[in-house]
């Protein structure tokens, strides 16, 4: 029998390697800037065309290469960062693997100019499918230039694979982002089909972050540093309450390589215990510099994955750090035992003490009197308030009669119910339009939802603003007024989408409104969809969006944030959800723009609430399945006054 294993053509070996390192044209660009920052290079300059299908180049101004190692950097495993094993385990550098350009030449097509300082002339290269097309001397200027063209040009399935242009500009932004923020020394630019996307100079960290993400990001920032003989941990973590429910703005480097570790970030979530929710995520970036023999980098080939010799350690170091940042910022809540709240200068109302009269009280400030001569061991004297410093004659007038008249406000006494099931002490404090005109025109499927009495007919009153008490012919239905709205939505945007012609409310005041570049090529993706919700905008240069109308059933709401939300929402269940897109649109909007728990609504606005409801194509649930309504049955009800059976014995 002859043999049947053979040594694989370098072509097709470096084709496979390819599929691990160049998985699309973010993993192109991360590789070619990181070789720009192991060649010491102070400038970067990134250009892309078709999101990186067409061209990706990277110009730096490092130490370029003589003619030989630029032929010889194509080869695989070809690398100037090691020379044994051992170095293995002191690795300060990005690349290490020589497998980088081998790869990228294996799928695309590359030209080279690069050129030494102390020589005359440079060298360019042209390669294609790991074949040497071209090689000549060429004058260029000092450092490199690598522009990868035609991306899987050889490999059409591969191609195929590639997202939109939108999609992949995003996954291209990300990488910048890690370098960028990585390198605060150096000057960083990237191009996108000919426009200026980032223009980044060299400072503090503060100011590279802020240059990223948006100047509002300054005062969200609170610094973090640690020192300890295992690691040194420095930079940033972002305010409780600026936290998101998407991941993405979450940042660690060890030795200022990019790492993505489940672990670690464990250990910043639980510095954040009980400052935050547990779906939201912190923004952070945080530097771990640590010796290298600690580490080992060498587990996957996108060098993303690390692991330490001591994971628990560090991990405690960490979140030690996060802690001890939180409280120095004040950004953990505290408890002041040193303050008497009953002698507190800044309360408004005038403060009553047992055991003494009010001659007494008001005249413990001018007389030096204390607050033990009204039965309280403390000898701290009364001090006026600013009202009344500012007027010491007339001030408690503002006050006089607001306790009697809070009492008899909320005297049970003087509640009239049979006005409050009219709606006649309900206030007109939001209108919101709905599709109750349509409601006859909708057919209710059988079996779904209850029947409730027609809205002339039935009272309808709320429970802390948050709830719907109606009634109906079986007993008493409570909804949720948030939930309830959010499905009434969800049905009317996944018509628009379905229709293409959502309704818009046109603007009398455009909202002009920035977004972050990674956002700014998610709303291109999604455009088509937002303007079938009933958004109607125009796209401006430097990722700015000129809002002219918003969907129609929308009230009071601020434009900007409506937008934003709604994008942030959508990010978030993208991350989390694998249903269509329409669908995450729909209900993303929904979510965001669904009236609010402690909005007080008129007798008619919860009567059209409740009957668009029971229009809806699921009235007990809402699209992400939590429930809208609780039936309390007639024979229910009936339970709670019967008189228990020990009560009859004798």
């Amino acid at each position: 029998m002859e043999d049947i294993i053979q040594l694989l053509p370098d072509s097709i070996a470096n084709q496979i390697a390819a599929g691990e390192v160049v998985q699309r044209p973010a993993s192109v660009v991360k590789e070619l800037m990181e070789n720009a920052i192991d060649a010491k290079s102070r400038n970067v300059k990134v250009i892309i065309k078709n999101a990186g299908k067409i061209l990706i180049q990277v110009v730096d101004d490092g130490c370029g290469m003589s003619e030989t190692d630029a032929r010889l950097s194509f080869e695989r495993h070809a690398t100037s960062k090691i020379r044994s094993s051992d170095d293995l385990f002191s690795i300060y550098t990005m690349g290490f693997r020589g497998e980088a350009l081998a790869s990228i030449a294996a799928v695309a097509e590359v030209e080279l100019k690069t050129k030494r300082e102390q020589d005359e002339l440079g060298v360019f290269l042209c390669m294609a499918a790991s074949q040497l097309k071209t090689q000549e001397a060429n004058a260029c200027q000092n450092g490199t230039s690598i522009a990868v063209k035609n991306l899987f040009f050889n490999v059409p399935a591969r191609k195929n694979f590639l997202k939109s242009n939108a999609v992949e500009m995003r996954h291209i932004l990300d990488q910048f982002h890690r370098i960028a923020l990585a390198y605060p020394e150096v000057n960083f630019s990237l191009y996108h089909n000919d426009t200026e996307v980032y223009n980044l100079y060299t400072g503090k960290m503060v100011s590279r972050i802020t240059a990223i993400f948006g100047k509002n990001y300054r005062d969200k920032l609170a610094f973090c540093q640690e020192d300890t003989p295992l690691i040194k941990i420095k930079g940033y973590i972002g305010k409780p309450e600026n936290a998101k429910k998407t991941r993405g703005d979450q940042f660690f480097f060890v030795n200022n390589r990019y790492v993505r570790h489940g672990y670690l970030h464990h250990a910043v979530m639980n510095a954040f215990e009980g400052l935050i929710a547990s779906d939201m995520h912190p923004f952070y970036v945080l530097f771990i510099e640590i010796d290298p023999v600690h580490i080992d980098i060498n587990v996957h080939p996108t060098k993303t994955e690390i692991k330490f010799d001591d994971e628990r350690t560090v991990y405690a170091i960490i979140q030690a750090a996060v802690k001890k940042s939180l409280g120095s910022h004040n950004l953990t809540p505290t408890l002041d035992f040193q303050t008497n709240v009953n002698l507190d200068p800044t309360l408004p109302q005038r403060q009553q003490f047992p055991n003494s009269d009010t001659s007494t009280f008001e005249s413990g400030g001018e007389k030096g009197g204390n607050a033990s001569s009204s039965g309280y061991a403390s000898s701290r004297p009364y001090e006026k308030s600013p009202q009344e410093k500012r007027n010491l004659s007339n001030w408690q007038k503002i006050y006089e009669g607001l306790e009697k008249k809070a009492i008899e406000e909320n005297s049970p006494d003087t509640f009239d119910f049979d006005k409050e099931l009219k709606g006649e002490n309900s206030e007109q404090t939001l209108t919101f339009e709905s599709n109750a005109n349509n409601l006859g025109k909708q057919p209710r499927e059988e079996g779904k939802g209850l029947e409730a009495k027609p809205s002339g007919e039935r009272p309808s009153f709320q429970v802390n603003n948050q709830y719907i008490i109606t009634p109906v012919r079986s007993g008493l239905m409570m909804i949720d007024q948030q939930a309830a709205h959010e499905r009434v939505l969800y049905d009317k945007f996944v018509v628009s989408l379905k229709n293409d012609n959502g309704t818009a409310q046109q603007l009398l005041f455009p909202t002009t409104i920035s977004l972050q570049p990674a956002d700014f090529q998610l709303v291109l993706e999604i455009e088509t969809e937002i303007r079938n919700l009933g958004f109607i905008f125009e796209l401006l240069p430097d990722n700015r969006l000129e809002i002219k109308g918003v969907p129609a059933d929308i009230t009071n709401e601020n434009e900007q944030e409506l937008f934003e939300g709604f994008i942030e929402q959508f990010k978030n269940y993208q991350a989390t959800l694998k249903v269509e897109r329409e669908t995450l649109l729909a209900r993303s909007l929904a979510k965001r723009s669904a009236i609010r728990t402690g909005a007080k609504l008129t007798a008619i606005e919860m009567n059209l609430l409740v009957d668009q409801l029971f229009a809806s194509s699921n009235p007990n649930y809402t699209p992400d399945g939590r429930p809208t309504l609780v039936m309390l049955p007639l024979d229910k009800m009936k339970d709670f006054f019967e008189k228990p059976d020990f009560l009859w014995e004798t």
